[in-house]
């Protein structure tokens, strides 16, 4: 049996990963996780998992969970997340939360030795040197959740890295991959989450409208398979049924394919090198599907793209910025103080002003990132 541990359990994957757990019993049990308040769902999960250790977001809600449930144990913020993190009986975390406050306790974990199943792709796009380097150094294991970078680890399952021609990640081109550019002039909140294929958190839906979490995840193939930006290409591909591609040096290309449902990314972090039954999902019947469409990137429609690929390849503390930029743009669109063309114009003058620094250490990441939020937020 595989202790686990979640960072981000109330979440979309957070709670995914606890239908895997829940699908198989014998296999997983939760030990230790992280949420922020939704205290309601916390409960539930407490019953049912009856987890070690628990961390909240808040030192109140540490104390009123800590009366309803005496014999577990509770803490609370950043250390609260380390905690979770490096939780001695636990042998995977699942880091589910959101943004680059994964970051520490990622790097937490690794130096713990624990299996990561990475979901937090921000950890990645501002820290990939620091998290790869020192993931290599203890020998630690970084499973991808994402769907797109869980369809190319299981097209590399047996390959040699040498034979890599590209990767090919596919993109849904989210809620409004249909509309031109003037036709997102005065879009809602509403019709944004509105998503044709999955079922994800609200941040994350915004990004796959603008394109910026495909972008965020151009970055992380590059730090996770040591590819460079111009063996990455990004396909609109609007049925979500191929997750991605692998094309190699003699033509051949592989993919891998399946109903959109992220229970199967997760569970095959889970249980790698091995696969489980998944009763639950969908099977993939090619037949009624009938066709798949594929279009060409379009970085002047999708300008989140550019901005992706230029901080990725210039390096440094560009992708930091990138990222930080965009969660402060995305959370003032969700509170409907900008529109939604504005989270483009936001990320681009905090990208404009940077100075860019290579090969920052944690500190500097950090202080960067902290600088940028400030910026943007003065901006709005």
């Amino acid at each position: 049996m595989k202790m686990i541990s979640i960072l981000g359990a109330t979440g979309s994957i957070g709670t995914q990963t606890l239908d895997i757990i829940r699908e198989h019993p014998s296999e997983f049990k939760l030990v230790a996780l992280s949420l922020g308040k939704n205290l309601e769902l916390a409960r539930k999960i407490m019953n049912e998992f009856k987890p070690e250790l628990v961390s909240v977001q808040e030192y109140h809600d540490c104390h009123t969970l800590k009366s309803e449930f005496p014999t577990t144990k509770f803490t609370f913020g950043e250390e609260g997340l380390i905690e979770v993190a490096v939780y001695p009986s636990a042998d995977i975390l699942v880091n589910a939360v959101l943004g680059s406050v994964g970051l520490s306790p990622t790097l937490q974990a690794i130096e713990s030795g624990k299996t990561i199943a990475i979901a937090n792709k921000e950890t990645l796009v501002t820290a990939g040197h620091l998290v790869m380097d020192a993931a290599e150094k203890k020998g630690v294991a970084l499973l991808p959740v994402d769907s797109e970078h869980s369809a190319i680890f299981q097209c590399l399952q047996g390959e040699r890295d040498k034979n890599i021609e590209r990767l090919i990640l596919t993109a849904s081109g989210g809620s409004f991959r249909d509309r031109t550019r003037k036709e997102l002039e005065g879009v809602t909140v509403k019709e944004a989450l509105n998503h044709p294929n999955w079922s994800m958190g609200a941040k994350i839906t915004i990004d796959s409208a603008t394109m910026m979490n495909k972008g965020l995840e151009v970055i992380e193939a590059h730090w996770l398979y040591n590819m460079p930006y111009e063996k990455i290409d990004v396909l609109l591909h609007k049925e979500s049924i191929i997750h991605s591609m692998v094309e190699f040096h003699d033509s051949s290309v592989i993919a891998q394919l399946g109903t959109p449902d992220m229970r199967v990314p997760i569970q095959y972090a889970l249980s790698y090198p091995d696969r489980l039954p998944l009763p639950s999902s969908q099977r993939l019947n090619l037949a009624k599907i009938g066709a798949l469409n594929f279009r060409e990137m379009d970085f002047n429609r999708f300008r989140c793209m550019q901005y992706a690929y230029e901080a990725g390849k210039r390096g440094g503390t560009l992708p930091t910025v990138l990222n930080a930029a965009n969660e402060v743009a995305v959370a003032a669109f969700l509170e409907e103080k900008i529109n939604f063309l504005q989270i483009e114009d936001l990320i681009e003058k905090a990208l404009s002003k940077h100075d860019l620094i290579m090969n920052p250490d944690l500190s500097i990441i950090q202080e960067v990132d902290k600088e940028t939020r400030q910026f943007v937020k003065t901006l709005l």
